[in-house]
């Protein structure tokens, strides 16, 4: 044989490995077929006749090299599969919330990156458990030790300035959990704003034009099954859409829950999956409002049809009465056809009473059962106020606990003053003149939260003074709200019902002054229509076609 058909027949089937590597499925196969159909072109088309043609070794041997060529290519895209493989599942454990670095593991409940160096940090985990789980791929599934914590009762905050704890290298600031959920504006999402409805103004995210951008909104109103018995939602609905309204968002509906009780969230799970349209879902909201409960409540009604929803409970994220329990966005596969739920750390607002309020004394401002109004001066107790009965409530103080004190300075003497807030908070009232001196003695003591002579040591006192003045219209109505941001509110009553009717030249404004820890915000509203007589003395306003257009609906 020639050596020139000798070299061609060897060359040919090695210059296969320089082919470009397979990306897929139909690569690998085309080039199968095509080393096939080289090899059956070579052997039904030999080179040369006679003593020229291939001997059947050679023949052997050419087919040999072409399935061995064939292999190499295979093995390198198997590689390559390999590679990718491995690159996605560290995304997926390390970097598979947004937010977190890639190649860093977060944990599951709160979503603040694992670590194993210091003990008091958040992420915590003994490394052991770590090594293993990383060993094993699993970093996903681990639950760090605040987290464990948390989930016992424990009262572990791990925000800067929240709680009462002062700042070291194992808390984050406000401004930081803030920063991250500063990416949002820019995605092309689906916003679940979430509001809590005893704490409708102090947890309502006055800017939340700077985290949700242009995105659409849900606004969801949490622990709706707190309100007083007697409560119509249908009021309360609108009430909520009429201040929303004032607001200018681009809100698509309202829907009125409990996670607690299940209120409302079959509605809204149904809503979430109609318009989030392939986006991702964004659960924003102030600290401590509910989001995580929202969640696995949420998760739970979807689980009845969505196979992925089922499998997200296996690891959801932790809920406590800790404002800043989240730390970081947690990403939840929750949807079976795409598209994922992110819950993300809480906003702290620094004028809320869970800002100034030791982390101890925190279960006392969350409600844990419906909400009963406290109503002065007492109709059933004339002996308490037999030295007001002419006077009504003019020249008192009243102590909220020791969070809020409102003087009464002019009112008409049939004015009522109605308190809606935790129940471990207790009402007092002296005279005003005596204010000062009965709060330094009693604070800690019988004017709680704060708790103790300790606490009350350290406690900044009611500091914020706000006077304000109250014109209403109509003497049947309440006049209007005063609202304490992370506490509840004052429902203010110009003349009780079933009194002596008012004399008609008498002049329709109310005088108080509310005093509070600095930086906690006082707010006026129209009253909040609850128990049987808001809903009875509730007027709907009248609306153009407009505004009808426009208005979101409200569902519960």
């Amino acid at each position: 044989m020639a050596p020139e058909a000798l070299s061609s027949l060897f060359l040919s089937p090695f210059s296969l490995p320089n082919l470009p590597v397979p990306r897929s499925r139909h690569r690998r196969a085309l080039i199968l077929c095509k080393s096939d159909a080289a090899v059956t072109a070579a052997t039904s088309e030999p080179d040369g006749s006679g003593s020229a043609a291939p001997t059947r070794g050679e023949l052997f041997l050419q087919r040999h090299q072409s399935v061995e060529a064939s292999r190499l290519v295979l093995e390198v895209s198997k590689k390559e599969r390999r590679a990718r493989k491995k690159m996605l599942e560290e995304k997926r454990i390390g970097g598979g919330r947004k937010g977190s670095a890639k190649g860093v593991a977060a944990c599951y409940g709160c979503g603040a990156p694992l670590q194993i160096s210091e003990r008091d940090a958040p992420g915590y985990v003994e490394q052991d458990v770590y090594e293993l789980k990383k060993k094993h791929r699993q970093l996903n599934t681990v639950l760090c030790g605040r987290c464990r914590l948390l989930s016992h009762g424990h009262m572990i905050t791990a925000v800067h300035g929240h709680g009462g704890y002062p700042g070291g290298k194992q808390f984050v600031t406000a401004e930081e959990l803030r920063e991250k959920l500063s990416h949002v504006r820019h995605e092309k999402a689906l916003i679940v704003k979430l509001v809590d409805i005893v704490d409708f103004n102090g947890s309502f995210l006055a800017r939340i034009r700077d985290l949700a951008g242009a995105n659409p909104i849900i606004l969801v109103l949490t622990k709706v099954d707190l309100l007083p018995k007697g409560t119509d939602l249908n009021c309360i609905g609108d009430w909520v859409v009429e201040a929303t309204m004032k607001k200018k968002l681009n809100v698509l509906s309202v829907h009125l829950t409990s996670s607690k009780s299940m209120i409302g969230i079959a509605g809204v799970s149904s809503e979430i999956q109609r318009e989030k349209k392939g986006r991702d879902v964004y659960i924003l909201g102030s600290a401590n409002v509910g989001k995580s409960a929202f969640i696995n409540a949420v998760l739970k009604m979807m689980a009845e049809k969505d196979p992925m929803a089922a499998a997200a409970q296996k690891y959801k994220p932790i809920q406590s009465a800790v404002p800043g329990t989240t730390l970081g966005p947690i990403q939840i596969e929750a949807f079976f056809g795409g598209g994922k739920i992110y819950d993300t750390p809480g906003v702290h607002l620094h004028h809320r009473q869970a800002a100034v309020v030791h982390a101890e004394d925190l279960p006392a401002l969350a409600p844990q059962s419906r909400l009963r109004g406290i109503s002065l001066p007492l109709a059933s107790d004339t002996k308490t106020f037999r030295s007001i009965a002419h006077n009504g409530l003019n020249g008192f103080s009243i102590f909220w606990g020791g969070l809020a004190r409102v003087d009464v300075l002019k009112v008409h003497p049939q004015t009522c003053l109605t308190f809606y807030g935790p129940k471990a908070l207790q009402v007092h009232v002296v005279p005003i003149d005596e204010a000062d001196e009965f709060y330094e003695e009693q604070v800690g003591i019988l004017l709680t939260p704060p708790t103790g002579k300790q606490r009350a040591n350290d406690w900044p006192g009611l500091e914020g003074r706000r006077q304000l003045k109250i014109e209403f219209e109509d003497w049947e109505r309440p006049a209007c709200d005063i609202a304490i941001s992370g506490l509840g509110w004052i429902t203010i009553e110009p003349a009780r019902k079933g009194l002596e009717p008012v004399p008609e030249e008498t002049a329709k404004e109310l005088h108080f002054a509310v005093w509070v820890p600095k930086p906690v915000e006082i707010f006026t509203r129209p009253a909040m229509p609850v128990g049987k007589s808001g809903a009875e003395l509730y007027e709907y306003r009248e609306l153009t076609e407009k505004e009808q257009e426009v208005r979101p609906k409200w569902y519960f």
